[in-house]
């Protein structure tokens, strides 16, 4: 099956919510449809969800996450910081479980801990939190007092990397910041109120479903493009397909090839662009996916380096019909909200006119600020 980019555009548009926006009522259903929202930082999430939803609720992520509990905070994909549905944990959880990059002497040398060290570390850690947020210092001293010193170091010492494995193996996740400090909760104590979307999976059937959930928002997508966002190393994203080979279909798009699934055939087909305006925050799904074949939804190579900057920061967009159009940023001054948008070439009036609207409903959303548009 061949197409051409702008049918893989038109595809990821729909199925990113970025082609008409959902009702208010289903903004958990748009994580969901996502695989998560990248969450380093919280305001990016909520604006990834701003970016879809229609009339989303001013504060959304705190109230899920703190008070309903129907969104979870958790090291995820690649040991990134996600928000995940609540009720879908025990589907992440499971194929999370699958990771095993901890376990390589150079993560252990790395860490400064050996194997059987990390095994009590994460045990402890298990037995330590419960449904109370627990600081990384006060997690460090109940570490300590049911391990050592040298095994607690880790907790004290990095800012997450020892603690990750904790989070794939359902141990750990995240709570509600005391002050300046971040806290850890047990998501078995946490989440003992939410109720489950069926039970939970074994972790390579869990793992199989993240992937066919990862074809239908993303795809079609190349194995370089999946291992990208899961963190599969060497042939193991390869590998990974094979159970699913029969649920999965080979398409070539501008001569590249890739995978999607068999049942989206018919809506690859009949894909296009959309015609619309919409201001993605930094870190957005639809863009951090995308940086591998990222040519085909920028207007030059050259602006890649605007988009995917260093040390894995990736800017908001602004995108235009499916494809990215410039970059924006923005700033609350008084009650003034201050966009500065810089488009990679020069746009058409009606496009521009696009970009204030949402400008606008920015602005609405962040407390009815006065808006200060510029154009670089």
């Amino acid at each position: 099956m061949k197409l051409r980019a702008s049918q893989l555009v038109g595809f990821r548009q729909v199925r990113h919510r970025l082609h008409s926006r959902a009702p208010a009522r289903a903004a958990l259903e748009v994580v969901s449809g996502l695989c998560g929202l990248q969450a380093q930082v919280l305001s990016c999430s909520e604006l990834m969800l701003w970016a879809r939803v229609e009339s989303l609720p001013p504060g959304f992520v705190a109230k899920a996450l703190w008070e309903e509990r129907s969104l979870l905070k958790t090291w995820a994909m690649r040991g990134t910081l996600h928000l995940l549905p609540s009720r879908e944990y025990g589907l992440w959880q499971p194929a999370l479980s699958t990771y095993r990059h901890y376990l390589r002497p150079a993560w252990l040398r790395y860490c400064r801990v050996t194997a059987g060290e990390l095994e009590g570390l994460l045990e402890a850690v298990g037995m330590a939190l419960d449904a109370r947020p627990h600081t990384r210092e006060e997690l460090a001293a109940a570490v300590e007092r049911a391990t050592s010193k040298r095994v607690a170091r880790p907790v004290r010492d990095s800012w997450g990397m020892a603690l990750k494995p904790a989070s794939y193996r359902g141990k750990l996740c995240f709570g509600p910041s005391r002050g300046p400090n971040v806290t850890f909760l047990n998501p078995r104590d946490w989440l003992a109120a939410v109720k489950p979307d069926g039970k939970p999976l074994a972790p390579e059937p869990a793992l199989w479903e993240v992937l066919r959930r990862f074809f239908a928002a993303h795809g079609p997508a190349s194995v370089a493009e999946l291992s990208r966002w899961w963190g599969f190393l060497g042939a193991a994203g390869k590998r990974a397909l094979e159970p699913l080979r029969d649920e999965l279909c080979e398409v070539e798009v501008d001569g590249q090839p890739a995978f999607a699934l068999a049942k989206d055939r018919d809506e690859l087909r009949n894909a296009a662009p959309v015609p619309g305006v919409r201001l993605l925050p930094g870190f957005d799904q639809y863009v951090l996916v995308a940086s591998v074949g990222a040519d085909r939804f920028l207007p030059h190579a050259r602006h890649r380096r605007q988009v995917f900057r260093n040390q894995g920061w990736i800017s908001a967009v602004v995108l235009v019909d499916g494809r990215m159009a410039g970059v924006w940023r923005h700033e609350r001054k008084g009650k003034t909200l201050k966009v500065e948008v810089e488009p990679f070439r020069s746009l058409p009036a009606r496009t521009r006119r696009g970009v204030g609207e949402e400008a606008e409903r920015l602005a609405a959303f962040l407390g009815g600020q006065d808006l200060a548009l510029r154009w670089s």
